[in-house]
């Protein structure tokens, strides 16, 4: 009986997928290409100066807590296109409290100083990132929304907004209109429940 020998080509990408941490095997696997997550403005309420705590609990600011409005988790992986975790992004997210406001001078300072308003965090080897915020609520104009922001070192990799999906206040906002249907399904995100409050997955993918 004649046995085939495996090619080289298979030999290595073997080797590979075997040497390859678990968290890059599904990369390796299906060498696909991803669409990057689709851009929106910053808007007019991105800090002036980072709060002094700007952790990735937002409903915590310093020793405040923040019992208002729905917590949520808010949570994903940022990877370049090929589905590569990005190690090293810093992931900011900035949003208003349970009454419409921002921690901003522009909107009059009417913000809860009990709600942080902005959190950042790094993502290490595997990409996740995760945040303790409450499911956003809508303010004059806008549907409810999460601003986003991805750098890593100087570069900023991304700015968009995050929407809640089925929320009647979406087919009424301009910005969200403007976005085509698959760009929509990229932003627009469920916030189902959980086993400790609400949860919403958003995978971040950006051109690195």
């Amino acid at each position: 009986m004649t046995h085939h020998q495996p090619t080289r080509r298979l030999l290595i990408a073997s080797a590979a997928a075997l040497a390859a941490p678990a968290w890059l095997s599904p990369a390796l696997a299906q060498a696909k290409n991803l669409r990057a997550t689709p851009r929106q403005t910053e808007g007019p309420f991105y800090p002036v100066a980072l709060p002094a705590d700007s952790d990735a609990d937002l409903l915590k600011n310093g020793k405040a807590v923040y019992d208002k409005g729905q917590p949520a988790w808010v949570e994903g992986t940022v990877t370049d296109l090929s589905g590569v975790p990005v190690a090293g992004a810093v992931v900011e997210i900035w949003q208003c409290d349970h009454a419409g406001h921002y921690h901003h001078p522009g909107d009059g300072g009417r913000a809860d100083p009990a709600f942080q308003g902005f959190g950042q965090v790094s993502v290490g080897r595997d990409g996740r990132y995760r945040f303790r915020t409450l499911k956003p609520v809508p303010y004059s104009g806008r549907t409810p929304h999460i601003h986003v922001k991805v750098r890593l070192d100087r570069a900023e990799l991304l700015t968009t907004q995050l929407y809640v999906a089925g929320d009647p206040g979406n087919e009424r906002d301009g910005l969200w209109r403007r976005l085509d249907e698959a760009s929509r399904a990229a932003l627009t995100v469920p916030f189902a429940p959980g086993s400790d409050g609400l949860r919403a997955n958003f995978p971040i993918v950006v051109q690195a």
